[in-house]
């Protein structure tokens, strides 16, 4: 990357963008969680399907099937370690001393 790249890209940045105040029509953590755990579940759902097929011999693209199977192995495993994440910041800020 070029320097005047680089000073270009920093000059397009004003305060105010950096320091606006969130728009009305964002969206809650709530929100945001169960958004993320709908579609978590619709990808496990799909992955169930698609092992069904493939047990049963109905499936017509393997690939496709074992591809929403990895799929859903690999984002059940980030929500864990999401979670994880989450308690472990949570039992930090309840051992903090007030």
């Amino acid at each position: 990357m070029k320097i005047g790249e680089i000073t270009n890209q920093i000059k397009g940045l004003s305060s105010d963008k950096l320091f606006a105040q969130p728009q009305k029509d964002d969206k809650s953590f709530g929100d945001i969680l169960n958004k993320s755990l709908g579609e978590l579940n619709d990808s496990q759902v799909k992955a169930y399907d698609a092992m069904e097929s493939i047990a049963t011999g109905k499936v017509e693209n393997l690939q496709k099937a074992v591809q929403k199977i990895e799929e859903a192995e690999l984002s059940l495993k980030l929500a864990l370690e999401v979670k994880n994440k989450a308690l472990s910041a949570y039992k930090d800020i309840m051992r903090m001393q007030i």
